[in-house]
């Protein structure tokens, strides 16, 4: 398989499980505390960026969102290991996750709020999206390390 479809295939699966567990969380009976304070399943509408940060944002953040995902589409066809594909697809997943929610709900261009519903104690609420994003450039950073050391 092609990189490029690796990351394509990648995002498609945090696409699917971003957007299944988001119309979960708009129909479940939340909040509902997991481990006690710790883990709760709580439904947020953020219309920021992730972990609730650049409140207001929305248009911008979608923006950038776009030029990500055509960024990354491009770039992924070049990736030399099929790990650095994984990464471009995560991060790609992720960004396109948020972008739905920012396209379909709201009123006007890209101001859509993004639902969030996973709250861990110390974060502030996120969802599949946040986290692909989150964990995407956690790899990218130990990809690039691991690359580095290869040559």
């Amino acid at each position: 398989m092609s990189p490029r479809l690796i990351a394509l295939a990648v995002a498609a699966a945090v696409l699917v499980l971003d957007q299944l567990t988001k119309w979960w969380a708009l129909s479940a009976d939340l909040p509902t505390s997991l481990i006690g304070d710790f883990l709760v399943l709580r439904l947020v509408r953020n219309p920021g960026a992730a972990f609730n940060s650049l409140q207001g944002s929305g248009v911008l953040i979608g923006v950038l969102a776009i030029a990500i995902v055509l960024i990354l589409v491009r770039v992924s066809g070049s990736a030399e290991h099929r790990r650095e594909s994984m990464v471009f697809g995560l991060i790609m997943g992720g960004a396109a996750g948020n972008l739905v929610d920012r396209i379909f709900r709201g009123d006007g261009f890209l101001d859509g709020a993004v639902i969030d519903w996973i709250d861990l104690w110390f974060i502030p609420t996120f969802n599949v999206a946040d986290a692909s994003l989150t964990v995407g450039a956690v790899l990218a950073v130990a990809v690039a390390f691991l690359t580095n050391t290869e040559t």
